[in-house]
């Protein structure tokens, strides 16, 4: 049995709707997915303003992934310690808050012990404030945003050492 187009979420106009929406409100990326087809747009960047993801298997949002702005020496020099560090990214655009308001302690900072239910931070999206679970079960040993930046879906906001 075949989808009708009306619900084909590669079709032509529904993707151009799609980022004239992204530049109406602003938006840097946008990620959807239909069955096992998914469709990833982003807006900006060295990369072409939109990019169409064949189906794939998708990885969740807490996956290691070496950064680019470590050396490959580097990477070469403790590969056994880059297995046991995932990042933890944020799953949407918004406003990073390490803390619930001001006044109060960071929900994680480096050294402490989270599991996957843990609150680490919230993100702010169109006025709504979104708890962030670590998802994830380790130390935090490093916070690589700022209280009160912006911060991109995909986004790395912490690093976690699940190891030991």
């Amino acid at each position: 049995m075949t989808q009708s187009s009306s619900q084909d979420i590669f079709d032509l106009r529904k993707i151009r709707r799609l980022v004239e929406l992204m530049k109406e409100h602003d938006l840097s990326g946008m990620d959807l997915q239909q069955g096992e087809t998914r469709i990833q747009l982003r807006r900006g960047g060295k990369q072409s303003s939109t990019a169409v993801d064949a189906p794939h298997a998708i990885v969740p949002s807490t996956a290691a992934v070496p950064t680019t702005k470590e050396s490959p020496a580097a990477s070469a020099e403790k590969p056994a310690e880059v297995e046991n560090i995932l990042e933890i990214k944020s799953p949407m655009v918004g406003t990073f808050y390490a803390a619930p308001d001001p006044d109060s302690p960071p929900y994680a900072k480096v050294g402490d012990h989270v599991g996957p239910e843990t609150t680490v931070c919230i993100v702010e999206a169109m006025k709504v404030f979104n708890q962030i679970p670590a998802e994830v079960s380790g130390k935090i040993i490093s916070v690589l945003i700022e209280n009160g930046e912006p911060v991109e879906f995909g986004q790395p906001m912490f690093k976690v050492d699940t190891g030991g």
